[in-house]
Parts: C-alpha cells; sequence; structure tokens
C-alpha cells in the first residue's frame, strides 16, 4: 500500500509538472523551428519570412535551425527526438515527407509527426544556364534521346518534387535521365552555373527571385500556368504528362499537447492575414496557398497512392 501511494504521490508530481510547462507555453524559452533544407531555399525562405510574425502572434521567439539532408530525413528524425512539450517544430513538406516512406527504412515514425498548417503550394519547373542550347522542354527531350543518360537533372533529394518531375519525364518522353541530389537548392544553382549539370528543378516561386540573366526556365509542371510565371508554358503544353509542386508548412510531435497544436496553427492563421506578411511573402515571391493541418493531413493518403504510382517508374527503369 505504502508502495502504491509513492507511485500514485509521484504521477501527481509529474502531472503538476507537465501542467506547470504547459502552462508556461510558450514564453518560457524559445521555440526552436528546423528547416529540412539548406538556407536560401524556398523552404527556408518561407519560414524566415514567416517567423517574425509568429513571434508577435506568440510573443515568443523562433529561432530557426536549417539541418538539411537526407530529402529532410535528419530534420524529421530531429522533430520525433525531441520532446513533445511544443518548443520544437519543423517544417513539412510534400512529396518528400511522403515519398520517403516508399523507397527506405526511416529513421523516425511518420505517424507521430502531425501537420500544423500548410503556407505553400508552388509548382515545380525546370531550369537551365541561360546559355544552354535547351529552349524548351522539347529541347531538352531530344537531345537525351540522342544521348541517353547524358542529361543530368539536379535536385533536392530522392522522392522530392523536382525528382518525381524527372521520373514523370522519363516515362512521358521515353527518355533516361540522370539525377544528382543537393541538400538544397542553392547549392543546386551553382553547381548549374558551373556546368557541372545540364539543368536543375526549381518551384515557381525561387525561380521568380533568381538571377533570370544567368538562368533560364524552360517548363512548369503545373495544370495551368503559375501567376509567378505566367509565359512559361507548362510541360502538358509542350506535350509531357508531367505534374507536380511542392507543399510546404509545419508540423509537431502528434505528442504536443493537442491546446499547444491549436495555439500554433492559430497563430500561423493569424500571421498570414497580417498584410504586411502577405507584402513581405509577395516581395519574397512565396506563393501562399493555406491549408489547416487537418486538412492537409487528410489529402496526403491520395498523395502518397499517387507519388506511389510515380516512384514505381524508377523501378521499372532499373
Amino acid at each position: 500500500m505504502k508502495h502504491l501511494k509513492t507511485l500514485s504521490l509521484a504521477a501527481a508530481l509529474t502531472a503538476s509538472a507537465a501542467g506547470m510547462a504547459h502552462a508556461d507555453w510558450p514564453t518560457d524559452r524559445p521555440i526552436e523551428l528546423i528547416v529540412a533544407f539548406a538556407p536560401g531555399g524556398g523552404t527556408d525562405v518561407m519560414l524566415r519570412t514567416l517567423a517574425p510574425y509568429l513571434e508577435a502572434e506568440l510573443d515568443a521567439q523562433f529561432p530557426v535551425l536549417n539541418r538539411p539532408g537526407a530529402a529532410g530525413e535528419i530534420t524529421y528524425t530531429a522533430l520525433a527526438q525531441a520532446r513533445p512539450d511544443g518548443y520544437t517544430v519543423s517544417s513539412l513538406n510534400t512529396p518528400g515527407f511522403l515519398t520517403m516512406q516508399i523507397e527506405r527504412k526511416l529513421r523516425f515514425e511518420p505517424s507521430e509527426i502531425c501537420p500544423i498548417a500548410r503556407i505553400v503550394e508552388d509548382p515545380g519547373l525546370f531550369v537551365v544556364p541561360a546559355n544552354s542550347e535547351f529552349k524548351s522542354l522539347t529541347d531538352l527531350v531530344a537531345y537525351a534521346k540522342e544521348h541517353p543518360g547524358a542529361v543530368s537533372i539536379g535536385t533536392t533529394g530522392v522522392g522530392t518534387d523536382e525528382h518525381l518531375a524527372m521520373l514523370q519525364l522519363e516515362r512521358s518522353a521515353g527518355v533516361d535521365l540522370t539525377a544528382v541530389p543537393f541538400t538544397g537548392s542553392n547549392d543546386a544553382k551553382t553547381a548549374l552555373l558551373g556546368g557541372h549539370i545540364s539543368a536543375i528543378g526549381l518551384n515557381a516561386g525561387e525561380y521568380a527571385t533568381a538571377d533570370h540573366n544567368s538562368m533560364r526556365a524552360i517548363g512548369q509542371f503545373s495544370e495551368e500556368r503559375s501567376i509567378l510565371a505566367k509565359d512559361l508554358p507548362t510541360a502538358k503544353e509542350q506535350g509531357y504528362d508531367v505534374i507536380i509542386s511542392s507543399e510546404r508548412g509545419l508540423a509537431a510531435r502528434c505528442e504536443v499537447p493537442e491546446e499547444i497544436r491549436a495555439r500554433l496553427a492559430d497563430a500561423v492563421d493569424k500571421a498570414l492575414a497580417n498584410p504586411e506578411f502577405q507584402a513581405q511573402a509577395a516581395k519574397q515571391s512565396v506563393p501562399l496557398s493555406f491549408q489547416s493541418g487537418a486538412d492537409w493531413q487528410a489529402a496526403m493518403p491520395a498523395r502518397l497512392e499517387r507519388y506511389r504510382s510515380i516512384f514505381a517508374l524508377m523501378k521499372e527503369g532499373q
């Protein structure tokens, strides 16, 4: 009986401490915001633009830490290993978060990570150096047919939207392309401009702020032309069945108390509605497309199945 009383007292003290920590959130220490890609890319720009507005909404600090690698797995693993107290959140990017579940054994459990909100949906496109002989996807495809494997495409990892675009183009055009992974879009741009690869995958928002005197987009992978690239033909307009976009948002461990996750989601919602933030996002060419965490999560199973069918193209080609 004495042992039971001791256990009951310990449980009560633990619950009390957890309740006190919960009550203090988020003002007693900074909320670490982990970014899954290198500085300067679309995800990094989005969250660094958003962070000051989240700080204002929650009266808390949001230091941004970049932990690139493995198409985001390094960041998701760090998030999954963090204490579920609301003081660690991370970027969440699809298709990478979903496709990594298809192609390898992970160091974290995806079901333990819950979306807070989707902030951006940004269509993909292929970019070549300004002096490239490729003026369109058709030019790139024609060369690839004559030189199988010679056209190299820079991506930010296996299963990312750029990689899936490449796989779709291989199938649709009947060509063999070579994927070259990088830790972020800035590294890919450097390799492109250095003449080390033929083309890179970027998103429309990233390309909108790029130096168009040094690089040129040759096709975008949306159903219709993005507002950020009105003059750029889609792959479908050029005769190729390639559709892919990058979704970017925030996530936390599912074990974080629901009240805290709800407050984080509310802060994102209010920040996105702030005219000053919207002006900053427009200046940075961030294509806002808010979706609640619940709605985004509900849409993921169907997306996963589509990506699974696209990813199978790579295995068929092996």
